[in-house]
């Protein structure tokens, strides 16, 4: 149960990350150099954060290190399409597409190509969960710009696919702190690279942008972190629809402390959520 209890800290830490993207894309815009800015600022803060809680240790293998570039490419490029989405839908459908696609694409690729049994009740849990997202969505007049809400879906699913085959593969590998800080120091690195050839529309960092990059990246490096240690112990076909419910229950006991209180079907998309999580560990 103590693997549980990894996911639910990083639940809760991914429940409130999705806040820092919506200040930054009000604040500094949603362009390629916002994207670039994000991710830079966000890398450094999850890396820094990554080197003290690996004993300021830095680890590398020839796998660990394609692998890094592979999800650091994703992240950057899940940074572009969440800050494009935030600018178009409201946080409730962008949420939707990201916890879709972070529960379907892990789990499918679990199921099939890690011999992961697909039980009844991992199958209850994926159409309860289903339906609960159906439930809390908030319907959006806006139409347009179905390939960013595409992208988020695609992205944040293939973070855990790429996160799945490092923990599965047979190769000599660092330990999970050594492997996300070489995601977030590759992330910072490119970032840096194409920055200064990349236009701004003149808008300046304000502080509150600075302190959403710094809050998102503790939360997502260390969200993300939790997620290796837990995936080395829990099959990703269960993994993931835990965090998928997880993020909706916990995101929705946040909105009851702000203005934005949660309607009649987001608390019934909650209790649903709670009863496929208890399916998915008890059943």
């Amino acid at each position: 149960m103590i693997y549980y209890a990894f996911l639910t800290a990083a639940v809760t830490m991914f429940s409130f990350q999705f806040l820092f993207n919506g200040i930054f894309e009000k604040e500094y815009g949603n362009g390629i150099r916002a994207m670039f800015v994000f991710s830079a600022g966000s890398s450094l803060v999850g890396f820094l954060g990554l080197l003290i809680i690996n004993g300021f240790r830095f680890e590398y293998t020839h796998f660990s290190m394609l692998m890094a570039f592979l999800a650091a490419l994703d992240s950057i490029g899940y940074t572009y399409f969440s800050l494009k989405s935030l600018g178009r839908i409201n946080l409730s459908l962008y949420s939707m597409f990201a916890m879709l696609g972070g529960m379907i694409l892990p789990a499918v690729t679990g199921i099939i190509f890690y011999d992961e049994p697909l039980t009844v009740g991992k199958g209850i849990c994926y159409v309860l969960i289903l339906l609960a997202l159906l439930l809390s969505v908030k319907k959006d007049k806006k139409t347009s710009g179905y390939i960013y809400y595409m992208g988020v879906f695609m992205l944040n699913g293939l973070s855990g696919v790429l996160s799945t085959i490092f923990q599965n593969a047979p190769y000599e590998k660092t330990s999970e702190a050594g492997y996300s800080m070489l995601i977030a120091l590759i992330a910072l690195v490119i970032c840096l690279v194409f920055l200064p050839f990349v236009k701004g529309d003149g808008k300046k960092l304000t502080k509150k942008a600075i302190l959403s990059m710094g809050g998102y990246g503790v939360l997502c490096r260390g969200g993300n972190y939790l997620l290796l240690i837990a995936l080395a112990h829990l099959p990703a076909s269960a993994q993931y629809p835990f965090v998928t419910g997880g993020v909706m229950i916990i995101s929705t006991i946040i909105c009851c402390f702000t203005a934005n209180k949660p309607s009649k079907r987001e608390i019934l998309g909650v209790g649903i959520s709670f009863a496929a999580l208890l399916i998915l560990m008890f059943v």
